[in-house]
């Protein structure tokens, strides 16, 4: 399997963050693994990469409820960043939320491609990548 460049993690809790890099270190899918605890980190982070010469994230696996910046305004600011900064990059959200009413508004955004439970388990991890980065693991 051929490894995806980097997965950012946009999470607020210190022991999610934790379980989610143990969880996708075991399963051997990228060498790189970047945290940011808020959403303003992440776009702050995003804005940074600007050339091909610091490629962006292949996954970037979101919470919905964080201070200041929640993963919802995320999405609002993600959706103006410039091309360069955000392509080729597929977006889960995991939550802690039993809402259907945030299973609705997450259907609504259109760069969200996977919406799941926390914690983030193998089994969840390989079906993401399976279903968003076939490609991966072809021969």
């Amino acid at each position: 399997m051929k490894k995806l460049r980097e997965i950012l993690l946009i999470d607020d809790s210190e022991s999610d963050n934790f379980v989610h890099s143990r969880v996708i270190k075991k399963a051997q899918v990228t060498d790189k693994i970047t945290i940011k605890y808020s959403g303003e980190e992440g776009i702050d982070y995003l804005k940074t990469l600007i050339n091909e010469n610091y490629p962006r994230p292949s996954l970037i696996f979101l919470d919905i409820n964080m201070p200041g910046m929640d993963g919802w305004e995320f999405l609002e600011h993600y959706e103006k960043l410039e091309d360069i900064q955000k392509a080729d990059v597929v977006i889960a959200m995991l939550t802690t939320s039993t809402s259907p009413v945030d299973r609705e508004k997450a259907a609504g955004f259109k760069l969200l491609q996977h919406f799941d439970n926390k914690p983030l388990t193998e089994e969840n991890l390989m079906k993401v990548i399976k279903g968003h980065f076939p490609q991966n693991f072809e021969d």
